[in-house]
């Protein structure tokens, strides 16, 4: 067991508060937007003055256990996230899609940090999010029937004339998913010419500030916040095309544990707040919109699922030991296993695979016979998989992510 020094990422969504505020140190005039803790080549985290990525190649099977054998190395990546405004409107690709496209890219002499790359690595990038405060995101195409009663509600005649290409779902299509019908309006929007576009926008801006401000209709909680969000997002990035796509997902509110799960094709994009981030050890994204960096529509459409998506969170599955809460996040990959413990006592870490604990809340003792750390918050620690056995005791609250 080692301490794993986590490596900060600065981007313009980031906040400049919360990760100096999770970790008891000053802000600065930099976003810190994510903290990252594993072994991606683009910010490995670092053992002492080593990479983790070095510490791993020096024995492979130690560190890795079983994993090993399939020569991919670390297969997750944790990150801390803090957002203060909302992430580009993106997806990530399957596996399969991944290979294809990194290695097109590579063939096209295209360098791994240009602007305009698609694929940084050939992975997929499945992931999932805790919340650590109240954490708002955009995840998922809404079901048919609400789009449809949400369209009803904004009666806004720009916008009537794309209702042809989303007509009226029977009831079981929400858990069915409405696809086809989706896929059309959304294609369309994102291809219209952009003055037609900025029209739409505004038009759809407009109704929904008379429906936010009519105090006297009652409009669902779901609705108003839908709403809100769109007039929020034009404001931010006039006339973009993620505010049309926006319009047609899930907005959705967590609260401090509960989680999101976001599979390969999912259109979504994080609004604000704090959280717990796992994934596939990958930085894939393929952007849509709501952003200043590259956003490729053709690649984006060849990897989104349209299906629609009723609910994405994830419920945890709880249980209480002698000395700490532990709630467990399924997930239906193999790359990662997601563990929130709440800890007031002692509590032993399963060994016998990769393993890395990220305290988000205050103090933690690991220790297992060779080695002890005192762990604070934002601070983490590297088990491999090979290591004895490690008790961790205190009071605090602690992430651990482990091959699943």
């Amino acid at each position: 067991m080692q301490l794993l020094t986590g490596i900060v990422r600065n981007y313009p969504w980031g906040s400049r508060t919360a990760l100096a505020r999770l970790r008891g140190a000053e802000p600065t005039d930099q976003r810190e937007a994510e903290m990252w803790f594993g072994a991606h080549p683009l910010a490995p985290s670092l053992v002492g003055e080593r990479t983790l990525i070095d510490v791993i190649a020096d024995d492979p099977t130690h560190s890795l256990g079983n994993t090993a054998d399939q020569g991919q190395g670390l297969p997750f990546l944790l990150k801390l996230l803090a957002a203060d405004e909302v992430l580009s409107l993106q997806a990530h690709p399957s596996r399969e899609q991944a290979k294809e496209g990194y290695a097109r890219e590579n063939e096209a002499g295209i360098a791994l940090n240009a602007p305009h790359r698609n694929y940084k690595d050939d992975n997929h990038k499945p992931e999932l999010i805790v919340a650590l405060s109240e954490f708002e995101a955009m995840a998922g195409f809404r079901p048919v029937p609400l789009t449809n009663e949400l369209f009803d509600v904004l009666a806004c005649p720009e916008l009537e004339r794309y209702r042809s290409l989303l007509p009226d779902a029977p009831a079981d299509s929400v858990a069915q998913g409405s696809g086809d019908n989706v896929r059309a309006l959304f294609t369309t929007w994102i291809t219209i010419p952009p003055a037609a576009r900025v029209e739409l926008i505004s038009a759809v801006v407009a109704s929904a500030r008379a429906v936010l401000d009519d105090s006297s209709r009652e409009v669902p909680q779901w609705m108003r916040e839908a709403l809100s969000n769109i007039v929020e997002l034009n404001e931010m990035y006039p006339g973009d095309v993620g505010v049309l796509g926006a319009l047609l997902l899930n907005k959705l509110t967590l609260q401090p544990g509960e989680a999101l799960y976001l599979d390969a094709g999912n259109l979504h994009a994080y609004v604000r707040g704090l959280g717990v981030e796992i994934m596939a050890n990958s930085d894939n994204v393929l952007r849509g919109g709501l952003t200043s960096k590259h956003v490729d529509v053709p690649e984006l459409v060849k990897v989104l699922n349209f299906d629609t998506l009723e609910d994405a969170r994830l419920a945890g599955e709880e249980s209480v030991v002698e000395g700490a809460r532990v709630v467990r996040y399924p997930v239906p990959i193999d790359e990662f296993a997601l563990t929130r413990v709440e800890l007031d006592g002692r509590w032993e870490v399963p060994t016998g695979t990769p393993t890395i604990i990220v305290c988000t809340e205050g103090t933690v003792k690991a220790d297992d016979a060779a080695t002890v750390l005192d762990l604070r918050a934002g601070e983490a620690a590297w088990i491999p998989a090979g290591n004895a056995q490690v008790v961790l005791e205190g009071s605090g609250q602690l992430f651990v992510a482990t091959h699943a």
